[in-house]
């Protein structure tokens, strides 16, 4: 069987691998149009930044090794242009010479990723864009001559170069068109990012766009201008696809190419995998584009197994992701806030803000963690964190909780690995849980940060249960101090009416609300994530 595979790194190489581990006599041919087969994509940046010094460290694998162990024909600098359906023939063009020939193929795979966004502005030409090797390679060429550089677009891309380009001593200007980068995070949540680069150098401009980019600058839509010797735009990327289009194969409206559970496009003998491809929402079903690795990964492993005869499926998406800026883990797994407002989809909100192992182990630090949970089922619909530490593993214990089908309330059973130097023996997972438990059987009833304002405006108390040092500190407008150790002496010092109890993060406030509904104070609410959140997503 002749298979032709168009695209090479994630998908491509890894279906090509693993056709040969099922299939010792199949002819595998993968065509690159890139120099390179197999490169660390994800680690591009980190080589601009010098973090990653040498450039060989990203290739991760060349066309002879790959002959040698896997008996795979690869052409790299070779681009698939055309794609005859009938006659089972793709062609392609050797890009250095022009020269083309035809590939017959019994079974074709389309994976040939996402390119980057670049919007029809004045002077776009000259932004550089982050795709393979060769774009790196321009990037750093470029870099010793640079003393200022603009990047456009706040995404995971955007906020990797600003620091690594922050690295190389450039002054970095930060572009981003909505009111924040890294849009899968909720606005509380990422309140710590824009502090922690703008701390480190960068000039972070949010909610206004870029309208033309000139010889040393880039000029903004509100007038103003940046200096910029080096331009990145990393705006975001679109589904190569215009391959799969020209050969007549079904797209949807944003141009990712539509295939069903097995990888078929809507010609069964070409299939279609990683990044350009159109997937399937884990909570929704619905149709979404995700491009990240890890799944490109699995779906050139599972699109092979198709084709050997194996039965399997694709696995929906949830978009579990992570970024390092300066120290600071960024990570998130399902829908957001915002998707779930959007989508009238009822749900409740848990904030804590952990320390990522004891607190009497030296070293411990503070994260933040947000949890989704569907309001009627107690299903988890996604989670966020951010910290300097400890964040990868607990947003990657609940994307495992949710592929597994666990209920909120059940990571409060989760039994998790603790050393002091590690965790806690009430892991922040674990204490996710318990919040979980306590507002789904109605012990705890909790008010969101954004919510409060008008609760106080209909009248509710809010009552400040922290120490007077910590209230002189930093306060809520409107609060009344009363210290949680103080309350169960001056409960009669309360008004009548509805009591919103805060402290730092929640935990003091949820023995507040508790003291009070033993002395027949029922729902008291507690401001969920305490001050630290309401003081993170006001901005005050």
């Amino acid at each position: 069987m002749d298979i032709v595979i168009i695209g090479g790194v994630a998908a491509g190489m890894s279906a090509a691998a693993r056709l040969r581990r099922l299939d010792g006599n199949a002819h595998i041919t993968v065509i690159e149009r890139s120099g390179n087969i197999s490169f660390a994509n994800c680690g591009l940046p980190y080589h601009v930044g010098g973090v990653i010094e040498q450039r060989e460290a990203l290739l991760l694998q060349s066309p002879q090794a790959i002959r040698a162990r896997f008996d795979i024909d690869v052409f790299v600098g070779t681009e698939a242009t055309a794609i005859n359906r009938e006659a089972h023939t793709v062609t392609v063009r050797e890009v250095s010479t022009g020269a083309t020939r035809e590939l017959p193929y019994d079974k074709l795979v389309l994976a040939p990723g996402a390119s980057p966004e670049h919007p029809p502005l004045p002077g776009i030409e000259r932004a550089l864009g982050l795709r393979n090797v060769e774009d790196v390679d321009a990037i750093v060429a470029a870099v010793p001559a640079a003393r200022s550089a603009v990047v456009i677009g706040g995404g995971f891309i955007g906020v990797e170069m600003a620091e690594n380009l922050v690295h190389r001593g450039l002054q970095v200007s930060l572009v981003e068109a909505t009111a924040q980068v890294m849009a899968p995070l909720d606005p509380e949540m990422v309140a710590p990012v824009h502090a922690i680069l703008r701390e480190n150098g960068v000039d972070l401009r949010l909610g206004v766009a870029v309208t033309s980019i000139g010889e040393g600058e880039v000029t903004l839509a509100d007038g103003s201008t940046l200096p910029g010797d080096l331009v990145i735009a990393a705006i975001g990327v679109k589904p190569e696809s215009g391959l799969a289009k020209e050969a007549g194969l079904e797209l949807n409206e944003r141009g990712g190419i539509v295939v069903d559970e097995t990888f078929h496009t809507s010609d069964p003998d070409v299939f279609a995998v990683g990044d350009a491809v159109v997937k399937r929402d884990a909570l929704d079903g619905s149709a979404t584009l995700v491009p990240l690795a890890q799944t490109a990964n699995l779906q050139g492993r599972r699109v092979a197994d198709v084709i050997a005869g194996r039965d399997v499926q694709d696995r929906p998406v949830l978009g579990t992701a992570i970024v390092g800026i300066f120290g600071l883990q960024v990570a998130s797994t399902g829908w957001n806030e915002k998707r779930l407002v959007a989508a009238g989809r009822k749900h409740r909100i848990i904030h804590t803000h952990p320390a990522q192992h004891a607190g009497y182990y030296p070293g411990a630090q503070q994260m933040a963690l947000k949890l989704l949970v569907d309001a009627e089922t107690d299903e988890i619909l996604g989670a966020q964190g951010v910290g300097p530490d400890g964040v990868d593993k607990r947003i990657d214990v609940i994307a495992t909780a949710m592929t597994g089908g666990l209920a909120a309330s059940d990571l409060a059973e989760l039994e998790l690995a603790y050393a002091p130097q590690f965790g806690s023996a009430k892991d922040p997972v674990n204490m996710l849980g318990f919040v979980a438990e306590n507002l789904a059987t109605g012990l705890s009833r909790n008010i969101q940060w954004h919510e409060l304002a008008a609760a106080q405006e209909a009248g509710a108390t809010l009552l400040d249960v922290r120490t007077p040092d910590e209230y002189e500190a930093g306060r809520i407008p409107g609060a009344v101090l009363l210290p949680v150790d103080e309350l169960r002496d001056r409960i009669d010092e309360l008004p009548e009416g509805e009591l919103v109890v805060h402290c730092a993060v929640g935990i003091r406030a949820h023995i507040a609300a508790q003291i009070l509904a033993a002395a027949g104070r029922p729902g008291v609410r507690n401001l969920d994530g305490g001050y630290k959140t309401w003081l993170a997503g006001t901005g005050q």
